[in-house]
């Protein structure tokens, strides 16, 4: 079975050698690893054709995926990365086994409440949270917003949340390894 490997690892300055550790893994697990980078991107004219290039890519590597496993970490702000999210959506609609994970224990309901507003959280008669702007606050108990968490859960899937130290936030694979273990116990066994 093939396996996605999606996340923000990308953007790391050594993106190259955390995607082969985390190929390393998913093949020792049993799997064959598809990652972003694997194809190499035909030349182009533009910056923005290069970036429509890489989409084109990526979307290809997933269509001959079976599993994903998105990195949902916080990336750049109190949400996972944006192109994970979609990556995990397009998986979820193609009908794909699904796993995800994020190395940030907290909730999204806590992370929004310190990082995006300050603490300044309000409470209204019907027990909704809003920020001060007004705009609810999602409050499930769940890592990120709920359509993440829940297209993984409805699906089978299964999603790992660890907490570990603000220094390895994006190279710690201990969830990775968890999420692995699970997929190759589900789908290889």
């Amino acid at each position: 079975m093939k396996v996605y490997l999606a996340g923000p690892e990308v953007f790391l300055s050594n993106a190259r050698e955390v995607l082969a550790h985390k190929a390393e893994l998913a093949r020792a697990a049993g799997f064959t690893p598809l990652a972003p980078g694997d194809l190499e991107i035909p030349p182009t004219n533009s910056k923005y054709e290069r970036g429509i290039a890489i989409s084109a890519i990526d979307e290809r590597l997933m269509l001959a995926s079976d599993i994903i496993i998105a990195n949902l970490t916080p990336f750049r702000g109190i949400s996972a990365d944006v192109g994970t999210a979609f990556e995990l959506g397009f998986m979820c609609a193609l009908g794909r086994h699904v796993y995800g994970y994020t190395n940030v224990a907290e909730s999204y309901l806590e992370r929004t409440s310190r990082d995006y507003y300050g603490g300044a959280v309000i409470s209204g008669a019907d027990s909704r949270l809003t920020g001060p702007d007004g705009l609810s606050i999602e409050d499930f108990d769940m890592a990120d917003n709920l359509m993440l968490e829940g297209g993984i859960i409805s699906r089978g899937g299964v999603f790992i949340r660890k907490a570990v130290p603000d220094a390895d936030i994006l190279i710690d694979l201990t969830a990775f390894k968890e999420c692995l273990a699970l997929a190759a116990e589900k789908h290889l066994r």
